[in-house]
């Protein structure tokens, strides 16, 4: 386990959320939400991101995967935060260009201490949901929405091209997670920043 590593817990009376992040990890992760389908968006997170990552989350799927996803993100974006420290001598910003076959995803990640999502990866509304219980694809966004928030890191997102809906919402997962690999290497002494901190 490095210095940048992180744990939380989150109680509501929708969700049970733990969650452990070790940045300087090998990308193994562990995951269990009740949605396989992000389960694995989770643990691909991890693996291109090059991050320890547990993740056990029980919610409330009866009624519907949103308050799952989104609690996880509210709680992985804590963690990685706290994990992340002061931000000495990281990289701070990323971006990444990732194919999956037919889809292509722009993705751009600033360690800003300022949340921002702008994210432009459509579905249409009648999008079948993928695995079972159903992940509805438009549900990536929120689980993004949140994890920004609480992370406080600035991120964009774009859709080039795809058709294929598996593929698409795991390009987004990929190539975020490269950018989030990238921006958190330490490659300097100082805080990245006129201000001093970030």
């Amino acid at each position: 386990m490095s210095a940048r590593h992180a744990e939380e817990e989150r109680k509501t009376g929708e969700t049970t959320v733990r969650v452990s992040v070790d940045i300087e990890g090998e990308g193994t992760a562990t995951v269990s939400t009740g949605l396989p389908f992000f389960d694995h968006m989770l643990a691909q997170l991890g693996r291109h991101g090059g991050l320890d990552l547990v993740v056990d989350a029980h919610g409330d799927l009866e009624v519907d995967a949103h308050h799952t996803v989104e609690d996880v993100g509210i709680v992985l974006g804590r963690c990685f935060a706290a994990a992340l420290g002061d931000k000495v001598g990281v990289r701070r910003f990323a971006s990444c260009l990732l194919p999956l076959d037919e889809a292509l995803i722009e993705a751009a990640l600033d360690l800003s201490g300022r949340p921002f999502l702008a994210y432009d990866v459509p579905f249409a509304p009648d999008t079948p949901g993928l695995g079972t219980p159903s992940f509805d694809p438009q549900l990536a966004e929120e689980f993004w929405r949140a994890f920004v928030t609480a992370a406080g890191v600035t991120l964009h997102v774009r859709k080039r091209e795809g058709r294929n809906t598996h593929h698409v919402v795991e390009a987004v997962f990929k190539a975020t997670a490269r950018c989030i690999r990238d921006a958190v290497r330490v490659e300097g002494t100082a805080v990245p920043s006129t201000k001093g901190r970030l």
